[in-house]
């Protein structure tokens, strides 16, 4: 028998780590009444994000990732409100969080006598979610059910032989255990796709690999130009990195040593177990709603500069890449990779990380969360809306 943590299970079988009921704003338009009805019902997780309307190439997407993070195994029953005239419509959005299962009703704030009426029957629905949540309790559940995002963010010259490295040894734990790993951001894969191609688990992961990768570069090149070799943040430059190559190098190892078996799009849920790469951007508040619409429960995020930034319906645990971070962001970071500089064995920080996440999976916060980081879900937006 593998090893166990506590979880909800949701009716299509999957497993949460945590229970929430969430409200899902349809359009932007819309958040006020959204955060109207979180001041009534503090207990409930708003999903406020700035899009929704207007002619955007990106409607589809983003009514993909609305749904699919209201499937998210960690969110127990959702309210989605809607507008009325928007383009991502509110019942369009329930009918496919339905289909896991889970509780969910909407209703259209132009049909309900305005923001206020709106608002309150908002939390008269999310009351009835919560008592429906909380008669779910927690049961012993194998690792197998665990999907764990990788995110990194604001690395480091130490990031790729401290941090990552480390997370990459509980990569491969949750993979022999027959969990999944998710792997974002491709532009910091840029320089590194025959290593990625080299683990592919068929011909087919393999072109696929290499054709995001290489699509990722063009993209950088097509909007940045001459400056497309500059596409790390300054904060990577300050902490000592020169170029995307040497990031990517590093980043890649956050998902440890195992093959790669499938390649998705953003906000894509993987369909089979093991390592898995997610086409999608390099910025931190746009990748983290990918990672949790695939299905992540938990995200693992590796800094070597140090960011406060959570997510509303996932537990992020932040590992920082140096002592020097860990201590002066101490609130904010849950292990201190940087020890390895300092004679402690990256192996120890694998399990470190290892032991946490299945003490995260079974309830315990992390700091992130304890400091309610979860923020504004940003969507990804290639071509802005007019």
């Amino acid at each position: 028998m593998g090893a166990t943590f506590l979880g909800y299970v949701r009716p299509d079988g999957k497993v949460g780590v945590r229970n929430h009921v969430v409200v899902i704003p349809s359009v932007a338009c819309v958040n006020g009444v959204v955060a109207n009805i979180a001041k009534m019902v503090p207990e409930v997780v708003p999903i406020f994000h700035g899009h929704g309307c207007g002619r955007s190439l990106e409607a589809s997407l983003h009514t993909k990732v609305l749904a699919h993070l209201g499937k998210n195994p960690n969110v127990a029953a959702v309210l989605v409100v809607g507008l009325g005239c928007e383009v991502i419509k509110a019942d369009s959005l329930a009918s496919i969080i339905a289909t896991s299962g889970k509780p969910v009703q909407w209703f259209n704030v132009q049909e309900k006598g305005g923001s206020r009426k709106a608002a309150e029957k908002g939390a008269e629905i999310c009351r009835h979610f919560l008592s429906i949540a909380k008669s779910c309790p927690r049961t012993p559940c194998q690792v197998d059910k665990l999907t764990i995002g990788l995110e990194c963010g604001g690395s480091d010259a130490f990031s790729g032989v401290t941090a990552n490295p480390a997370v990459g040894i509980a990569s491969d734990w949750i993979v022999d255990e027959g969990g999944t790993v998710i792997l974002t951001e491709d532009t910091e894969m840029i320089g590194t796709s025959h290593i990625l191609a080299s683990r592919a688990i068929d011909e087919e992961v393999k072109a696929k690999t290499v054709e995001m990768v290489a699509e990722a570069e063009q993209l950088t090149k097509d909007l940045l130009g001459p400056l497309a070799s500059l596409v790390i943040a300054p904060g990577n430059m300050d902490g000592g990195m020169s170029t995307i190559q040497e990031k990517s190098l590093g980043c890649i190892t956050k998902a440890g040593s195992r093959p790669i078996v499938e390649v998705v799009g953003y906000g894509e849920p993987p369909s089979r177990p093991g390592v898995v790469l997610m086409d999608g951007p390099g910025y931190d508040a746009e990748s983290l709603p990918g990672l949790a619409a695939a299905g992540s429960q938990i995200i693992v995020f590796t800094t070597g500069r140090g960011t406060p930034l959570g997510f509303p319906i996932c537990p992020v645990i932040k590992v920082a890449s140096n002592s020097r971070l860990f201590t002066s962001m101490r609130d904010d970071m849950d292990v201190n990779a940087g020890e390895v500089l300092e004679g402690r064995e990256l192996s120890e920080v694998g399990q470190e990380i290892i032991r946490l996440i299945t003490e995260v999976a079974s309830g315990q916060p992390t700091r992130a969360e304890a400091n309610a980081q979860g923020g504004i879900v940003c969507l990804y937006t290639l071509h802005p809306p007019f």
